[in-house]
């Protein structure tokens, strides 16, 4: 059965098992991420703070 696959789908299915620790922690990621999500939100809210509805 193993002589039945290819190639470039036996390099894909190693590649997934290798697995390990991310080089960067995605919590932390997420982190910076929100914190630049927060900042945009509170400068859009600074920015059409004084402004008239119409």
């Amino acid at each position: 059965m193993l002589s039945q696959i290819s190639q470039p789908a036996l390099a894909v299915v190693r590649a997934a098992e290798e697995g390990g620790e991310a080089a960067v922690s995605p919590w932390f990621i997420g982190g910076i991420v929100l914190a630049f999500l927060l900042l945009l939100l509170l400068g859009l809210v600074w920015f059409g703070g004084g402004r008239d509805h119409s």
